[in-house]
């Protein structure tokens, strides 16, 4: 491996201009195949293998024509000072302001509060429901704005009307202002790290270069695949991180080789064969996170890591290929001031031996190993401790800021309601094998309604074949509730009694049962997940580094580090602690995507500190030096690095916490917690603490097992290092440009 990537390093070096053609004849091609393509019908959101998706199918198989996945806008009229929704002059401007929402162009159907009985009992609150033709997706804007302008007219009258549904969400695109905060921290970081703003810029550069072809290939793709927008934004998110971090070691590397006195070309060959197989690694570790949230079984979570996957490979190729043409460009500009005018002035290029801050931490903690080991294990079960009491869901309107209208509107329904119906649960019955179809669905709608916990139940309606019912069930409880929760569990388990009395059957769907089913179902597939991706990456580090123990280490050290942030993540947006200096207004249960999601994309970047600190030590160790030393030597080449690349991921995760939806600050503060506490506590103590206890023991493989595995040669042992007689002249040529 270190071999091969020595002979491209070298090979982009000598044909730069020929690789840079290439990658921009690359960019420039799927720029305007994305430039060019067909405006993406996004596919409504799917949970295949669970029942409140099966009635769902039902309804659109039996309804026909119904949009049983349309928009929805759920309008609510509060009278003013007291009076009543049902006096003269409110009940006129309420029918006025939804017979304006009814002449939307893709509008459904709205409902008549008055007829059909959608007025509180104290007659203060009101709603109407606005159902349109198409999914929130195809709403227009012109339909859009149209719903906003009936909303203001509605207010003229005096009444206070508020909108929830899934037809108010922003549906526009990513703002980039997450990202431009990324690359803003990143810049600043590479700066000081490197002190040279040609060596800042590069990686920044190839990274961006990464992600724009990235993301014109998901653009061009959408189409035909029907992706989500959700897929560009995490290969956008993952695509600029590791992009930029994996240029970062190889620029960091080349310039510790030029610090040797070798010539820029040998600098490229070497930085390539050695921290470059360490690029290969990690972005394999990534790659099969990623691809292992197929498991899963969530077509959405698999579209999201398919197209982040792609983006991490992208990125592995512009290192190894396009940041070595471009060293070739710049060979000195990325050196440091003074190694440039040291050159200059034909001086004798210095080699930095000198201790610095990462060998003088890898010495404090090889004094005291068990102190440090049982500190940072210690500090990470605290922080995971919070885990156990994990609720899991997908937070609705109650979760947003009380200054949307949205959670104005939520507030509103459950004052003048109850908590429970802002989460109804939706009965779907087929009696199409029923002699009596309407006497069975009322019998299904009797036994559920007289179940404990059950406010009210609508009056079924049924399709045009009159073989289907559909029927709304009221839960005295909140959308978010266990008690909720019991109750759909509750109905489901008598259902087996209530289809035989019937003599029909019936499915439980609704956003309410959904949110239940997906966590559900979410929760069941983490074990799985966990022990494929985890499997992999261990037999994968096994090859790497040729240990059994090294494996075994840096997976439990991930699983300490992603439960803490999982911790971390309940502490402040499940308990509320701090939960003000994010700007959380509400707390509730953690969205059921969360925990595998996070296990995905955090157990990749995990893998990246571990493979390029750890390939560092087994180069020492490799090359003759002690297992003390070896630990020494690789926080003295990588330990300032490894800070500056999670530095860099954590700025670009957190420049997500200040979005204003709960669900992208709670991603985006799982992943920067994560990316924290496997870099600075893992990484940065538990392995160096480890290590100093096992000794030699670390290195340890079986004989029988070290001749059937292959030999990649990470560490570059095989590399032979001789003057090359074609690189001097190209060296002094370059040095004069």
């Amino acid at each position: 491996m270190a071999a091969f990537l020595y002979r491209m390093g070298r090979l982009a070096f000598r044909r730069r201009w020929t690789v840079a053609l290439v990658w921009a004849a690359v960019l420039a091609a799927v720029g305007l195949a994305g430039m060019t393509a067909p405006e993406a019908e996004e596919e409504p959101f799917s949970m295949p293998g669970i029942e409140s998706q099966e009635a769902f199918d039902l309804m659109e198989e039996r309804f026909p024509g119904a949009a049983a996945d349309g928009a929805t806008a759920r309008v609510v009229f509060v009278s003013p000072n007291g009076e009543k929704v049902t006096a003269t002059e409110n009940k006129e401007a309420v029918e006025a302001a939804i017979a304006e929402l009814g002449d939307g162009t893709q509008v459904a159907s709205t409902v008549d509060p008055y007829e059909s009985g959608a007025v509180s009992e104290d007659g203060s609150t009101a709603y109407t429901t606005v159902t349109y033709k198409v999914d929130a997706a195809g709403l227009t804007d012109a339909s859009r704005s149209h719903l906003e302008e009936s909303l203001e007219h509605a207010r003229d009258s005096g009444l206070t009307v508020e909108a929830g549904g899934d037809a108010m969400e922003d549906m526009g695109g990513p703002s980039g202002t997450a990202e431009a905060i990324g690359v803003s921290v990143a810049a600043v970081v590479l700066l000081i790290t490197f002190g040279s703003l040609a060596a800042a810029g590069l990686p920044l550069l190839t990274a961006l270069i990464g992600v724009g072809i990235s993301l014109f290939a998901i653009t061009a793709l959408a189409g035909p695949l029907g992706l989500a927008d959700t897929t560009s934004t995490v290969a956008i998110m993952l695509g600029l991180a590791v992009g930029i971090d994996y240029a970062l070691f190889i620029v960091s590397r080349y310039r510790e080789e030029r610090a040797k006195g070798r010539t820029a070309q040998e600098a490229v060959a070497l930085a390539t064969g050695t921290a470059g197989s360490a690029v290969v690694f990690a972005g394999l570790t990534v790659v099969i996170a990623l691809v292992g949230l197929s498991v899963v079984g969530i077509p959405m979570l698999t579209e999201m890591g398919l197209g982040a996957a792609g983006a991490v490979v992208v990125g592995v190729l512009i290192a190894l290929t396009l940041v070595p043409a471009f060293l070739g460009f710049w060979p000195n500009a990325i050196l440091t001031r003074k190694d440039r005018k040291a050159r200059r002035a034909g001086g004798t290029p210095r080699e930095t031996r000198k201790v610095n801050g990462g060998a003088r931490w890898a010495s404090f903690v090889l004094r005291r190993p068990l102190p440090v080991l049982l500190a940072a294990v210690a500090g990470l079960g605290a922080l995971a401790l919070p885990m156990t009491d994990l609720q899991l869901g997908m937070p609705g309107d109650e979760a947003k800021s009380t200054e949307t209208t949205q959670r104005r509107a939520y507030d509103a329904l459950a004052e003048g309601f109850g908590p429970g119906f802002n989460g109804p649960l939706t009965v779907v019955v087929d009696a199409k094998d029923a002699d009596d179809p309407k006497a069975a669905a009322e019998t299904v709608s009797e036994r559920i309604g007289g179940t404990e916990g059950v406010v009210s139940v609508s009056p079924a309606q049924f399709n045009e074949s009159g073989d289907t019912a559909v029927f709304s069930v009221v839960p005295t409880t909140a959308p978010t509730g266990q008690e909720t929760k019991d109750l759909v569990n509750t109905i489901r388990g008598d259902r087996p009694g209530i289809e035989s009395e019937a003599g029909a059957t019936f499915e439980v769907t609704g956003t309410t049962a959904m949110n239940i089913d997906v966590s559900e179902k979410v929760q069941s597939a983490l074990v799985p997940y966990l022990l494929v991706v985890v499997g992999l990456a261990v037999i994968l580090l096994l090859v790497v580094f040729r240990s059994i123990l090294i494996p075994l280490k840096a997976a439990a050290g991930f699983l300490l580090s992603v439960l803490a942030s999982l911790g971390a993540v309940v502490v402040v947006f499940q308990q509320g602690h701090g939960a003000d200096l994010l700007g959380v207004e509400t707390t509730g249960p953690i969205m059921s995507l969360m925990p595998i999601f996070l296990v995905g994309i955090v157990f990749g970047l995990a893998m990246d500190y571990e493979v390029f600190l750890v390939s560092r030590m087994r180069e020492a160790y490799v090359h003759g030096e002690r297992p003390a030393q070896a630990v020494t030597s690789g926080f003295r080449h990588s330990a300032r690095v490894v800070v500056a690349a999670a530095l860099i991921m954590i700025a670009v995760f957190s420049g997500f916490i200040g979005d204003s939806d709960a669900m992208i600050k709670m991603i985006g503060f799982g992943l920067a917690s994560a990316v924290l506490l496997d870099a600075f506590v893992v990484r940065m103590a538990i392995v160096p603490a480890v290590l100093a206890l096992l000794g030699e023991r670390a290195w340890w493989l079986p004989k029988w097992l070290d001749r059937i595995l292959p030999r990649v040669d990470v560490e570059g042992e095989a590399l032979t290092r001789p003057a090359d007689p074609e690189a001097e002249p190209a060296e002094k040529n370059l040095a004069r440009t």
